[in-house]
C-alpha cells in the first residue's frame, strides 16, 4: 500500500470513523483544487469508491448513466488506517458496496445492475422530522407557527408540504380553518 498524505490520512479517518463512511463534509481545510487531487488519489488507490447520493448527501459529480455520485470509505481504507472494520461504527452495507468494480484504478465504475428504489425517509433531528411532530400532534400547526419555529418563509413551508410531505414521503397531510387561529395542518394517523 503506497504512504498516504496528511490530508488523506484526515479525510479517510473522518470517513471510517462515520456511521455511512462518507467522506463529505470534509474535515480538513483544503483549497478546491487541493480537495479534488486528494480525493482522485483515494479513488485510484481503491480507498474510497463512488456510490449513488441520497437526497441529502453532498454530491461529488454526476454521471449520465448512474445520476448523482457521493463518496464513501472503502472496505480497503480500514486496512490501510490498521482499523478492524468491526471496531468502526457499522454502516448501511448496501451503500457502501453498491455499485462496481474498479478497472485498474480508473475513476469510472460500472453499476452491476438497477439497484431497487428504497422508501424514502427522513433523518432523526432534522427539520423535516422536526415539522413532521409538529403536524402529528392533536393541535397541528398553522403556516404561521411553523414559520415563527423554523425562521423559514411562508412559501418555504408550502412548499415543504405539498412537496416534501405529501409528494416524496407520501404522508396524508389535511387542513382545516379553526376559528382564531386560521387554517390548521394535520398529518393523518
Amino acid at each position: 500500500m503506497a504512504q498516504l498524505s496528511d490530508s488523506q490520512l484526515v479525510v479517510l479517518s473522518a470517513a471510517c470513523q462515520r456511521q455511512d463512511r462518507s467522506v463529505y463534509p470534509l474535515t480538513g481545510k483544503l483549497p478546491g483544487g487541493a480537495a479534488a487531487k486528494v480525493l482522485g488519489s483515494l479513488l485510484n488507490k481503491s480507498l474510497i469508491k463512488e456510490v449513488q447520493a441520497k437526497r441529502e448527501d453532498t454530491v461529488w459529480r454526476e454521471d449520465k448513466k448512474r445520476g448523482r455520485l457521493t463518496l464513501r470509505a472503502a472496505p480497503a481504507a480500514f486496512k490501510a488506517l490498521g482499523i478492524e472494520q468491526s471496531e468502526a461504527p457499522a454502516g448501511d452495507e448496501s451503500d457502501a458496496d453498491a455499485g462496481a468494480d474498479t478497472d485498474k484504478g480508473s475513476r469510472r465504475k460500472r453499476k452491476a445492475g438497477k439497484s431497487k428504489e428504497k422508501p424514502r425517509g427522513t433523518r432523526a433531528n432534522s427539520k423535516q422530522a422536526q415539522l413532521i411532530e409538529m403536524l402529528k400532534s392533536r393541535e397541528g400547526a398553522t403556516i404561521e407557527e411553523i414559520v415563527k419555529k423554523f425562521d423559514w418563509q411562508a412559501h418555504t413551508v408550502r412548499g415543504a408540504i405539498a412537496g416534501a410531505l405529501k409528494k416524496k414521503l407520501g404522508l396524508d397531510v389535511q387542513s382545516e380553518k379553526v376559528e382564531g387561529r386560521g387554517r390548521v395542518y394535520r398529518i393523518a394517523a
